[in-house]
């Protein structure tokens, strides 16, 4: 008679194990997916000025995090890590395009609900937004449209908190340039 024991699990019930163990992985994913989703995207229209191309950004973004997601999910800042990522996408795609095709700015269907101001005023921005540098853009975006503080930014980009402040300075100061001193105290 065999003690079963001291015998080792079989193939069968360790695959159940790392089936288990993908599915609560999936799902934890997918809700980080459902809760920054949308952030993602918005951030990278900014970025970009194009619904589509910032909605491939995002989706390149989200495929980046869940191949890594076992390592990134017991990080401090998985919503950090997300902002790093979708930038770094986006200056990867700016390198590989640079110059060479003009985005016409499209209304989105419906306007976010936390966006307020006319549609007009919008469009006006973020055309002057995409004249900026793709790197003064993303300290702009982070700092201003989405609220972080410089610290946060500077992790995020992996500059120094100086040369954050340095860029954003210099950017608001080419968006008043553009836009006029009235326009940004609106």
């Amino acid at each position: 008679m065999t003690d079963t024991s001291t015998v080792a699990p079989g193939p069968a019930v360790w695959s159940r194990a790392r089936r288990r163990t993908k599915e609560a992985r999936d799902q934890e994913f997918t809700a980080f997916v459902e809760a920054a989703g949308t952030r993602l995207r918005r951030s990278a229209y900014l970025m970009c000025r194009d619904w589509h191309l910032a909605q491939d950004l995002t989706q390149h973004t989200l495929a980046k995090m869940y191949a890594s997601w076992d390592r990134v999910r017991t990080s401090a800042s998985v919503e950090a890590y997300s902002r790093r990522v979708l930038m770094n996408v986006v200056f990867d795609q700016q390198r590989r395009h640079s110059g060479s095709e003009i985005v016409l700015a499209d209304l989105p269907d419906r306007p976010d609900a936390g966006t307020t101001g006319a549609p007009e005023l919008r469009v006006t921005l973020v055309d002057a937004l995409a004249r900026l540098d793709v790197r003064d853009r993303a300290v702009l975006v982070l700092r201003h449209a989405e609220d972080h503080s410089v610290e946060t930014v500077a992790a995020i980009l992996g500059l120094s908190v100086s040369a954050v402040k340095m860029r954003n300075a210099r950017a608001l100061e080419r968006l008043r340039a553009q836009l006029g001193e009235d326009f940004l105290n609106r």
